[in-house]
């Protein structure tokens, strides 16, 4: 036999088989809805979560095709589903991909969030109310932090804010108690969570899109010592000290502006009132003191905001963005923009 022809036969025989057939061609998936994507899953029916985003290459346009080919074990029936830029999701389940070779998703309809479940109160703690808003569990151990919304019932904040947590709760600006729906979404790497929050704890804030400087000036906006300063939100003002972290850490900015335990997970605001990062950590003054016999003065870190949005995006979710090139305001101002959407974070273990 020709080697040419024994060639083509091996690759035809290499191709993966949808139920008992040869799949001449991959099955596509149609972006029909008329928005961009930024999240595909395709999951055998049945399975009960959605598994991968499929569009890691970026998004999907509207009218956009992509092209999929399960293992010959996943079958012929599958559950879709689009995540569109807006939030809202377009899904059809048990498509038989063996005869329908091309599916398209045509219609989309906004998420409704499920309803939050306060957990049976503990003996001796008082009992959670059934009507709006969550009462804190008073024979809890508690930490604290501070988050913001980024998109329609989501909240960012530090991983470490929220680690080994029983409940999540947040204060919002209007002085309601909100609960956060597990399970959170991690990062550990760039020490960032993404809760779910039903119940509206906010709108979003805007991420800076161009490229922050050395030597910008910036915001910080949160809730620092929770129970010995004011139980408000703090505002302070400082620099960008370095475009990077502690040891030349790529995925944080060094900052001057003064932070305290409890700011972690608050927003980093450049003068226009549009979010550059995270607040994470302040420097240990008395153990780079006691190494170097100096007390180091107004360094600490923030994830920053292009990280911060590249962990949306795996998660499905699409920042707001805007140029920063107007005139800056004043701190006042940006506090005001912040205020809103900054949000209490109460841990209870």
């Amino acid at each position: 036999m020709h080697k040419q022809a024994r060639c083509a036969l091996a690759v035809l025989a290499a191709l993966p088989l949808l139920g008992q057939a040869l799949a001449p061609e991959p099955f596509r998936i149609v972006n029909g809805t008329g928005a961009g994507a930024v999240a595909l899953h395709a999951v055998r029916s049945g399975r009960p979560d959605w598994g991968s985003n499929l569009l890691n290459r970026g998004p999907l346009a509207a009218d956009g095709r992509f092209a999929l080919r399960p293992a010959p074990s996943a079958g012929c029936s599958f559950d879709l589903r689009l995540v569109l830029e807006d939030g809202r999701e377009s899904v059809l389940r048990n498509q038989d991909i063996c005869r329908n070779r091309e599916v398209r998703l045509a219609t989309a309809a906004a998420v409704v969030p499920p309803p939050v479940e306060a957990p049976p109160p503990r003996q001796g703690s008082a009992p959670q109310p059934s009507a709006r808003g969550v009462q804190p569990d008073a024979a809890a151990r508690v930490a604290s932090g501070t988050g913001f919304v980024v998109a329609r019932d989501v909240v960012l904040t530090n991983q470490h804010v929220v680690e080994g947590c029983n409940r999540i709760l947040v204060r919002t600006a209007d002085g309601r108690t909100l609960a956060a729906t597990p399970p959170a979404r991690v990062d550990t790497r760039r020490d960032l969570a993404l809760l779910t929050v039903p119940g509206d704890p906010g709108p979003p804030l805007t991420f800076r899109a161009n490229a922050v400087r050395r030597g910008e000036a910036v915001v910080t906006y949160g809730f620092p010592l929770s129970g010995l300063l004011s139980s408000g939100p703090t505002l302070t003002t400082g620099e960008v000290s370095a475009l990077a972290g502690m040891q030349d850490n790529p995925v944080q900015y060094q900052i001057s502006a003064p932070v305290q335990p409890g700011n972690s997970g608050g927003p980093l605001l450049d003068r226009q009132g549009h979010v550059v990062g995270v607040v994470v950590s302040k420097l240990n003054a008395q153990r780079i003191a006691a190494r170097t016999g100096d007390i180091p003065q107004n360094v600490n870190f923030a994830v920053k905001g292009s990280e911060a949005q590249e962990f949306m995006r795996r998660a499905g979710l699409t920042p707001l963005l805007a140029e920063s090139t107007g005139a800056d305001r004043n701190a006042a101002e940006v506090g005001e923009v912040a205020h809103r959407s900054t949000l209490f974070v109460r841990c209870e273990r």
